[in-house]
């Protein structure tokens, strides 16, 4: 998480893009439960874990969606997943 909020640069203060030398495109997906759940469900992973195969599954998947900046979707997916257990 520290390494997107260092390398991305979004514009709302989230994430603070102060490493410009790092392409977001080099950036693995930060998995947690909320995460892992909600990209399981959407079927863009096979397995419902959180270990490092998944991530780079993960990212995977996001990249063909933006291979550019596959992460910007990671607190999509984190929201969802969070919003889900509040109700």
């Amino acid at each position: 998480m520290f390494l997107r909020w260092m390398v991305r640069r979004d514009g709302n203060g989230v994430d603070f893009g102060l490493w410009p030398g790092i392409s977001p495109a080099a950036l693995i997906c930060p998995l947690d439960v909320h995460v892992v759940r909600v990209a399981w469900r959407l079927g863009l992973l096979e397995q419902n874990k959180a270990d490092w195969k998944t991530a780079e599954a993960l990212t995977e998947r996001l990249r063909s969606f933006d291979a550019d900046d596959p992460v910007k979707y990671d607190f999509a997916l984190f929201g969802l997943g969070a919003e889900e257990r509040v109700r």
